[in-house]
């Protein structure tokens, strides 16, 4: 297996299992990461917020870790990376209103290189307009987004832990789907995963 080169996006409070976890899982066969965040560079860290399912109408929240920069958010060239991971939390509602994030996003999506987005995370697909008539899953609450910029929404199973291929793009609506969702992204790079 050839080594791949992946771009992770995160921001303030992205979800702490979406980003640790398949950042982990990538660097665990082999391939390598960098961590981004608009206005951060290697060597800065962001909050993350643990969200779980208890029972309420919607999600808790609670403080996580803190999430290593490892690449400066200014320096990085779309062509360089094989693969963009942008994991869900609270951070995608605000940087999919920064340019050069959502012009990354197009980049993938035009390049068709795989992207693998999880949770709130489709809210910047959305916002890069690059859902048309494709099948994508995310947070129940994505459903009215993912469908007004003309996707498919495809319903979580009742555990979350589904994930859905179109093309390049993986998505999967929570972190209990990490083990579909990254398998998926993986297959798509070329990555060698014994079942």
């Amino acid at each position: 297996m050839s080594s791949k080169k992946i771009l992770m996006i995160v921001g303030d409070y992205v979800e702490d299992y979406e980003a640790m976890v398949p950042y982990q899982m990538v660097l665990m066969v082999g391939h390598s990461v960098d961590v981004v965040s608009p206005g951060k560079k290697s060597g800065d860290c962001v909050k993350t917020a643990v969200h779980d399912f208890e029972g309420d109408q919607t999600y808790s929240e609670k403080r996580g870790h803190n999430f290593a920069i490892t690449a400066d958010f200014a320096q990085i060239k779309s062509d360089d990376y094989d693969g963009l991971v942008i994991p869900g939390g609270r951070a995608p509602e605000y940087l999919r209103l920064d340019k050069r994030v959502i012009d990354i996003v197009k980049y993938f999506a035009n390049a068709n290189k795989p992207i693998a987005a999880i949770c709130h995370g489709p809210q910047i697909l959305v916002s890069a307009d690059v859902l048309k008539g494709k099948n994508c899953t995310a947070y129940i609450a994505l459903k009215p987004d993912i469908e007004m910029a003309g996707g498919v929404f495809v319903e979580p199973n009742a555990s979350a832990s589904n994930a859905v291929v179109d093309g390049n793009l993986v998505t999967s609506p929570a972190w209990p789907g990490h083990p579909e969702w990254m398998r998926a992204f993986l297959k798509l790079l070329g990555s060698k995963i014994e079942a």
